[in-house]
């Protein structure tokens, strides 16, 4: 019943997850109103019917429920919090829904500054990646529980088929920061395989094929060590944004004053294929990371962009330093 008074969604941020996140709110009957940094990205959603939004407080002006998927913090901040952004905009009573993965704390602030505006925020960061997008399967994970949910969760379920409630502000992106570190590490852990069975002369998809059946598999190396077997980097998730995940989670940590192992090298690994020129690249190209020079230059990476080894020392700390806030 209270389901019924929401007529319009806002989506800001229409790109490889917005977008067919998007088509599912339409499919699902709800007036859509979209806006994107690029607006070449939304014609997809717009000639399907949505309504163009020149700034995101355009794009919420109207609407009972908005929805944001964007890249990093930095995007997040800038759309609600800008001259031209939601909170300046959201009519009484709206709900702001983050989908992005972003900062624990990032979303308490956003929380409780919604509240005093008598708006409803909540982080909802989200896994099943580009397939659980088009699919319309993906996971929601909620910083909120499911009282506070319950006026819009016909807009959560038209794209979702899980919702994992943790009850209170930044608890969403506390628990998917989890999942990323669980996943950085099957990454390592298969890419090390792959590189071993290589050097030992194996047949590769036999080795795959055994060890996904048991203890040493993971979804990670079912769907995504065959790709890079066979030469696959196109994203269904950028390498990029892995790493701006485990750099989250390491502020985090450091936050709590807990030590990461896997992360630490997980992180400084992707932060190296970032910098090769894989950041664009799926996260299964971490396996590039481990082939020879000519085969991950055939590939897109230029190993001659990394600082040689003498000027390494003075300036390794500025290179990383942003990837933590």
């Amino acid at each position: 019943m209270a389901q019924a008074r929401v007529r319009r969604v806002a989506l800001i941020g229409t790109g490889i997850m917005g977008e067919p996140i998007g088509g599912h709110i339409l499919d699902a009957g709800y007036s859509l109103t979209v806006h994107n940094r690029t607006k070449d990205k939304a014609e997809g959603l717009l000639s399907r019917g949505a309504v163009w939004a020149e700034t995101p407080a355009q794009a919420a002006a109207d609407a009972d429920v908005v929805l944001t998927m964007v890249g990093y913090p930095t995007d997040v901040e800038d759309v609600y919090l800008g001259a031209d952004g939601i909170l300046s905009a959201a009519r009484k009573g709206a709900y702001l829904i983050d989908l992005t993965t972003s900062s624990p704390q990032l979303a308490r602030e956003l929380h409780d500054a919604a509240e005093v505006m008598d708006l409803h925020a909540f982080d909802c960061p989200v896994t099943g990646g580009e397939e659980g997008a088009i699919a319309g399967t993906l996971t929601l994970i909620v910083g909120a529980d499911e009282r506070y949910v319950e006026p819009v969760l016909g807009v959560l379920e038209s794209f979702s088929s899980k919702i994992f409630y943790f009850g209170h502000a930044g608890a969403g992106q506390s628990a998917k920061l989890c999942n990323q570190v669980s996943l950085a590490s099957c990454m390592v852990g298969w890419a090390d395989a792959l590189a071993l069975a290589r050097q030992s002369g194996i047949d590769e998809d036999l080795m795959l094929d055994m060890v996904s059946g048991g203890m040493g598999g993971s979804v990670a190396l079912t769907r995504l060590a065959p790709r890079a077997a066979a030469g696959d980097f196109k994203p269904g998730f950028l390498a990029e944004h892995l790493r701006k995940d485990l750099g989250l989670a390491l502020a985090e940590a450091e936050e709590l004053e807990v030590t990461l192992p896997g992360a630490e090298t997980s992180f400084m690994l992707y932060d190296t294929l970032c910098q090769v020129g894989g950041s664009r690249m799926g996260t299964q190209a971490l396996e590039l990371l481990y082939e020879d020079e000519g085969t991950s230059t055939a590939a897109g990476l230029d190993w001659s962009v990394l600082p040689s080894a003498e000027d390494e020392g003075h300036d390794h700390h500025d290179h990383h330093h942003h990837h933590h806030h």
